[in-house]
């Protein structure tokens, strides 16, 4: 059975440090820690890659849901990835790709991922990215790359992932898939620190114009009070797209900015991206108990070290980067 990485086995596969379980936030989004892992397959430090994070706004309801730009990757790491059209049987385009050396990344329903027990497998449906290690038709067996880790699928599973029991008259499973094509050789740490030293002046570029944490904490006690009159699992949607996505975008961009200058010449900005992801990571605390207790005072002054916190990162880096 052909596959990307060949010696990769669900059953002893370790996660990268930045999947580690005392860090703040484990997971951030499935796109990001599903490059992290593949990266960490691949022998190459996906810490090169986190500038993007200086990027991220509040765009009025949510954090924007930061994703690695496939430019970056391509100039950082040499890997060239792109929509593949799916105009077949979306598991035999991927059969196609895994025998020439492609990895797939597939939008897919969490219902049939046994690596989502407890909050999606066989409860609700949900769209997330994969990507395709190793794919065994006739067995009906999937080994993939998701969130934080490496894992394997099979049976009713597989044939629920690829919608192998629809009607006829059901509309075609018809998934937004993306295929990357890695180099023959790894760039060596020269290329990829001045790369990333490049890329980090973009992103830093791109930064929002104001202040995204301030214009968060302006909505975020009534955005709260519409929350607690939805349904309890909406608060699980609400703080996956706001507290978390925010919180583990600055956790990584801290982690970027240490790896980026291990002699510590950075250390006053990594640390202040640090205190905005704790300060969403206790604020997501506070979220739940207001949402329970119905009180929504204590939320209007919960983010203001993140917003003093944002301040200081960016003119940590207008200082040292311009």
């Amino acid at each position: 059975m052909a596959a990307v990485f060949a010696g990769l086995d669900p059953e002893t596969y370790r996660p990268h440090a930045l999947h580690d379980a005392e860090r703040m936030w484990p997971e951030t989004n499935c796109y990001v820690d599903l490059w992290i892992e593949v990266l960490n397959a691949l022998g190459a430090p996906p810490e090169a890659m986190l500038g993007f994070t200086l990027a991220q706004d509040f765009e009025g309801d949510q954090f924007t849901f930061f994703k690695v730009p496939l430019e970056d990757l391509e100039a950082l790491y040499g890997i060239r990835s792109t929509e593949l059209a799916i105009f077949d049987r979306v598991e035999d385009h991927v059969a196609t790709q895994i025998a020439r050396g492609r990895l797939c990344l597939v939008e897919m329903d969490s219902f049939y991922m046994p690596d989502t027990r407890g909050v999606a497998y066989r409860q609700e449906h949900g769209k997330t990215t994969v990507a395709i290690n190793r794919l065994d038709l006739a067995a009906k067996r999937l080994d993939y790359f998701h969130n934080a880790g490496f894992f394997r699928l099979e049976g009713e599973d597989f044939d629920g992932l690829f919608h192998r029991n629809d009607d006829q008259a059901d509309l075609p499973f018809l998934p937004y898939t993306e295929f990357a094509k890695f180099p023959e050789r790894l760039p060596d740490e020269v290329h990829l620190r001045r790369e990333a030293q490049r890329l980090l002046a973009v992103h830093f570029a791109r930064r929002p114009s104001e202040n995204p944490l301030a214009a968060f904490a302006k909505v975020f006690p009534a955005q709260v009070e519409a929350v607690a009159d939805r349904p309890f699992g909406f608060f699980h949607k609400y703080a996956f797209n706001t507290l978390r996505q925010v919180g583990a975008n600055f956790e990584l961009a801290g982690s970027h900015l240490d790896w980026l200058a291990p002699d510590g010449h950075l250390k006053d900005a990594a640390d202040a991206a640090r205190k905005v992801s704790e300060t969403a990571k206790t604020v997501q605390f506070q979220l739940a108990r207001a949402v329970t207790r119905r009180r929504f005072e204590p939320l209007a002054t919960a983010l203001d070290p993140a917003v003093e916190a944002w301040d200081g990162l960016m003119a940590a880096l207008a200082a040292r980067i311009g």
